[in-house]
């Protein structure tokens, strides 16, 4: 814009009909130019410009639907820009304080049970299904075999599980298992005892991984699932579990078990790493993300293995501690300068199709024209890799459309420096990126555009509209990996939730996490 608000404040009628003829003509061309670009921003949306669908007016969505034939060219994107990521509300201030309490002096109150404050004890009674005794089996001291007919109980837990059924007998079992705790005094009368086993991962310290849990396993993934999967509220998931199962869980239960779950799950993150850098084709994208009302982006990276998510800022450095220098598979991105340095790089063509065509709605003759040459370039060169996919021709397509691109990149090169901005960034990001832009007409086999990596985020950007991020760094790793988990299972046609019950019981029980399921084949 070249008036600012308070420029056009200070305008009014009798200050336009005493300007003078030469100053009112400069003045014209200036409100002029500026409502131009306000009809063009206007007329923006996800067909012709970076807005996610998300956006728009749910009676707008409609009209904007992509034909079939579109479908590729034309993805839905789910990335938003800072300026459309919703920090959480702030928590209500109480109404009143009590009388003579010292405002300076007080503390801010942390949400929860207080330090100091008197515990409440399960409230809910449920029948036993199951007794597991657990005895030690020799003496810490003296290594004698012990005998469990000498053994006292010291110790008792109860774990609610559900357990699935085959497809044959489909259902859920709920199970309510006593574990009792045994201690046992050699012949010399020392008395060793049988502990449960407790751990801690190295980049979640805050988070036990322990057996002595209400929450079994099974139950934990269900957790999990109507968590992230089905985006439902922790109020939400103890009213699901009282109503569907009889099961009665605080909504600190719910919250921590996530966090277990996450933190049993956070070995996984090596091998994700491993599967990416060994991956031939890598599908990159990023959106907004908020930590409580901490400004980051949730990345994500997509191969035909896994899909992995990590919370970070927006910069280089995820990608050089993920890929390192020396990543020689293929990176398909959108124009983020981040990923220039990488040679066997892909630019996804959507984002470019639907600049181009907002260019053609533009008000501007120059921008609708260099918009069309834009539309019409990339439609016959995506004919033809799509034609060159099942002919495999002898002559490469850069050579076939050799004279075409010159003249395209002769029209970029004088419209990088056209006083209309969106066209002089198009024409530069096409010049900045040509290599990246074309290197599929020498490589038709590899995609033109980034929907695997948008598809993948999707889901994601949903829930973001829902609970607005996550409140802790704790909170955004065990998120990140779950869901990382979560998709690769659904990847690979596994189910996630039979995995992730083995990842926590093993983790548990201070075992190796399971590798992640092989990629099953569809009956």
């Amino acid at each position: 814009m070249q008036l600012s608000n308070q420029d056009l404040s200070q305008i009014d009628e009798d200050e336009l009909l005493n300007l003078p003829e030469e100053e009112l003509r400069h003045l014209s061309i200036k409100l002029l130019n500026d409502l131009k670009d306000a009809r063009e921003r206007l007329s923006q949306n996800s067909r012709n410009s970076s807005r996610p669908p998300s956006s728009e007016a749910p009676w707008d969505k409609a009209s904007l639907e992509p034909s079939n034939d579109q479908a590729e060219e034309e993805t839905d994107n789910p990335t938003e820009t800072e300026d459309s990521a919703k920090p959480r509300p702030p928590a209500k201030k109480d109404q009143q304080q009590s009388e003579g309490e010292n405002e300076e002096n007080k503390e801010a109150r942390k949400p929860g049970k207080q330090p100091g404050a008197q515990g409440f004890g399960r409230t809910q009674k449920l029948a036993i299904t199951d007794y597991q005794n657990h005895y030690p089996e020799t003496c810490d001291c003296s290594h004698q075999t012990l005998e469990s007919h000498h053994a006292i109980a010291y110790a008792a837990f109860e774990t609610i599980n559900v357990n699935w059924t085959d497809v044959n007998h489909p259902g859920i079992l709920v199970t309510n298992t006593k574990h009792t705790l045994y201690e046992i005094a050699c012949t010399n009368g020392h008395i060793t005892r049988k502990e449960v086993n407790r751990s801690r991962h190295a980049q979640l310290p805050d988070i036990t991984r322990t057996e002595w849990r209400l929450v079994g396993p099974g139950l934990a993934a269900m957790i999990v699932c109507l968590a992230y999967r089905m985006r439902v509220s922790r109020e939400h998931i103890q009213e699901f579990l009282y109503d569907w199962l009889g099961i009665k869980l605080s909504v600190g239960t719910i919250n921590n078990t996530l966090h277990e779950s996450g933190a049993a799950a956070m070995p996984l993150e090596d091998e994700f790493i491993q599967e990416i850098i060994n991956s031939e084709l890598l599908h990159v994208d990023e959106t907004s993300w908020m930590e409580h009302t901490t400004f980051l982006w949730l990345w994500v990276f997509s191969t035909d293995r896994v899909t992995a998510y990590w919370i970070a800022t927006r910069s280089a450095e995820l990608i050089d501690n993920l890929l390192g220098e020396d990543y020689r598979g293929w990176l398909m991105s959108d124009g983020y300068s981040v990923y220039r340095k990488y040679l066997n790089r892909l630019r996804c063509w959507a984002h470019l199709l639907r600049k181009a065509k907002g260019l053609t709605e533009s008000l501007n003759k120059d921008a609708q024209f260099f918009g069309q040459q834009t539309l019409n370039l990339l439609g016959i060169l995506m004919d033809s890799v799509r034609k060159a996919r099942i002919t495999q021709p002898d002559t490469p397509l850069s050579e076939i459309y050799h004279l075409e691109l010159v003249a395209y990149q002769q029209i970029c090169v004088q419209m990088k420096t056209h006083e209309h901005k969106k066209t002089a960034a198009l024409a530069t990001e096409m010049l900045n990126d040509w290599k990246a832009i074309f290197q599929v007409l020498d490589q038709p086999h590899q995609p033109l555009t980034n929907n695997e990596a948008e598809r993948a985020l999707r889901h994601w950007v949903i829930l973001r509209g829902i609970c607005y991020g996550t409140r802790s760094e704790n909170g955004t790793r065990v998120f990140a990996i779950l869901i990382s988990v979560i998709e690769t299972c659904r990847k690979r046609n596994q189910s996630p939730w039979i995995y992730l019950t083995q990842v926590i019981a093993s983790q548990r029980s201070g075992l190796p996490v399971p590798a992640l399921p092989n990629v099953r084949v569809s009956e």
